[in-house]
């Protein structure tokens, strides 16, 4: 049964999923249903720290209130801690909620959402990631697993707050508005997403070669990005083996949103930046090599495709001929 609002025409609402890249991206289609079936909601958004430039870059949020679990959870015995602990309780409490709603399902985001005065909601035990976090909210929902996290967290929301899901997923954001930066010379590019947390989900370097070494000749220049130290060591490795590519500074999440937003296309293993170009509705050709695409792999974009699988890498002649059939070069 969905709540009842106060003003059934200016809901407000707070939503909750605090990490990782990937997952917070995959609940931006949560917003663009929630504002196709009431305009005037008012949305706020608990989110870790490091990732609050994303759910930013949605028009209709009102507020995002940044978490920093994971450097709490190193610091527990400072002073400053529980400042920040104790700041970001005074937040939730200054405001009332018709209904808050955490899509992450899990016990850590369940305890941040007790704070919050409104009917707190989520997954029900079958349904939730973690089975004791359903027993800290006061109103739970069955959505089935085995579905796409895009398409649970959507299903998730529409239950509490009353509405059939009709639209297909819309991420609705756009790049930010930032100038092309000086280290990237003027032409098309596409950007080779190389890095990931996990060794086993990487593709290997020979492949990457062999796609840009390809990508040159077709006069694309490419872009690696990387986000580590040794991130930064193979980017560089490529780049030095791909005729014109670039290994850029490191960037920002708003500087990478604006590079991938202007790319004719991007080429990534499973990693949230990959997702990130999703969102922006930029072509996009996912590798997977260690992990199962049908439940987070690139989902609803336009112009998409998921390569391969567990312990399945697709060879450099599958994605060329992928990306062929979603870009022209």
């Amino acid at each position: 049964m969905a709540h009842s609002f106060a003003d059934p025409l200016i809901p407000r609402i707070l939503l909750v999923k605090t990490s990782s890249l990937g997952d917070v991206l995959h609940n931006l289609p949560v917003v663009s249903d929630i504002v196709r079936h009431y305009p005037g909601a008012q949305i706020d958004w608990v989110v870790e720290e490091g990732f609050a430039a994303l759910p930013k870059l949605h028009p209709a949020l009102r507020n995002i209130i940044p978490v920093a679990m994971r450097r709490w959870r190193g610091k527990l015995l400072s002073a400053v801690t529980w400042r920040e602990i104790a700041a970001f309780r005074h937040t939730l409490d200054a405001q009332y909620y018709d209904i808050a709603i955490d899509t992450q399902g899990l016990l850590k985001s369940a305890l941040l959402m007790r704070g919050a005065r409104g009917l707190r909601c989520g997954f029900d035990r079958r349904s939730a990631r973690e089975p004791l976090a359903a027993g800290l909210y006061q109103r739970t929902f069955a959505v089935a697993t085995g579905q796409h996290a895009v398409e649970r967290n959507r299903q998730l929301a529409a239950q509490a707050l009353g509405y059939v899901l009709e639209n297909r997923a819309d991420y609705g954001i756009h790049p930010p508005a930032i100038a092309r930066p000086a280290w990237l010379a003027e032409g098309q590019y596409m950007v080779l997403l190389h890095a990931t947390s996990r060794t086993d989900k990487l593709w290997d370097e020979a492949s990457w070669i062999a796609l840009g070494r390809f990508l040159h000749e077709k006069n694309i220049r490419c872009v690696l990005p990387w986000g580590s130290a040794a991130e930064q060591a193979r980017s560089q490795r490529l780049a030095g083996a791909i005729p014109d590519a670039v290994a850029p500074p490191r960037l920002s999440l708003n500087e990478a949103a604006s590079l991938l937003g202007s790319a004719q296309a991007v080429i990534g293993v499973d990693t949230g930046l990959a997702h990130l170009a999703v969102a922006l509705n930029v072509p996009t050709i996912g590798i997977y090599t260690a992990t199962d695409p049908a439940l987070t792999g690139l989902y609803a974009g336009t112009n998409i495709v998921n390569l391969g699988g567990i312990n399945h890498a697709p060879d450099v002649a599958t994605v060329i001929d992928a990306l062929q059939r979603v870009v022209t070069c």
